[in-house]
């Protein structure tokens, strides 16, 4: 089984790969994190870039794990690429890392968070950045 690890980086996507870490070990499954974005012209956030790349690596070839990275810019957004990979994956649990927003930011932006808790199959672990 997999345990799937969507990334960003930001603290709650830092606090998401920790508890990845963390769960995979105790496990002992495969971990596979992922940054997806739907790349193009426009800066996107969300998208890791190369220190942050490497950053990423060097914490998974720490742990020890069966560990990957996969950074996934196709032109689908977030949640459609993590959902293919839950659909395509032996996925035990999913993890997301949550960031407090206000009630207008969450209507007017949506929320991959949210999504991803009502579409995939799979067990879904959101967790927090710490304060």
């Amino acid at each position: 089984m997999t345990i799937l690890v969507a990334y960003v980086p930001r603290p709650e996507g830092d606090a998401a790969l920790d508890k990845g870490i963390d769960i995979a070990k105790r496990r002992q499954e495969l971990l596979v994190v992922v940054n997806a974005s739907p790349g193009g012209g426009q800066a996107d956030p969300s998208a890791v870039d190369v220190t942050d790349v490497e950053r990423v690596q060097n914490i998974l070839q720490r742990s020890g794990l069966n560990a990957e990275f996969r950074q996934l810019v196709r032109g689908k957004d977030a949640v459609e690429e993590i959902e293919t990979l839950v659909d395509s994956m032996r996925v035990s649990l999913l993890i997301i890392g949550l960031r407090k927003r206000s009630a207008v930011g969450k209507l007017i932006l949506g929320s991959v968070a949210q999504e991803l808790l009502m579409s995939v199959p799979c067990p879904v672990l959101a967790v927090k950045a710490a304060s």
